[in-house]
């Protein structure tokens, strides 16, 4: 007694199909959250020729290596940053520059992105001391 078995002479790819959908509706779904304010940067391409040609008044900040502030060579506290960049930004319409130790911390130049950004301040650079 033998059994005949029937062989497959094609694919069933309903389940392949069925994946590939919930997973177009997932990416669907999530693709609207990813979508994140950040900060935009730009990059001046003639920094030394502009400096030149025109008298520039920016704000400077220093961050030390113990995450410290200096404004005017004058520590300031950091819960006093934000109402201290406020109060000298009519002083300062250029922006500010955020000189920055090779050591300090990341989240300390963070803080003072934020405090400046929530001061009004619409022009922010970076750099290290």
């Amino acid at each position: 007694m033998s059994r005949n078995r029937d062989t497959f002479n094609e694919i069933n790819i309903t389940p392949l199909t069925d994946i590939f959908l919930v997973l177009l509706i997932i990416m669907m779904v999530i693709a609207p959250m990813l979508d994140q304010q950040g900060l935009n940067l730009t990059v001046p391409e003639n920094v030394a020729q502009e400096q030149q040609n025109k008298e520039t008044k920016i704000m400077t900040v220093m961050v030390s290596a113990d995450d410290k502030f200096y404004m005017d060579g004058e520590e300031i506290s950091s819960d006093k940053l934000e109402s201290a960049i406020q109060a000298n930004l009519k002083n300062y319409p250029d922006g500010l520059l955020i000189k920055t130790d090779a050591d300090s911390s990341h989240g300390a130049m963070v803080k003072v992105m934020d405090c400046a950004r929530n001061s009004g301040v619409t022009s922010i650079s970076v750099d290290e001391v």
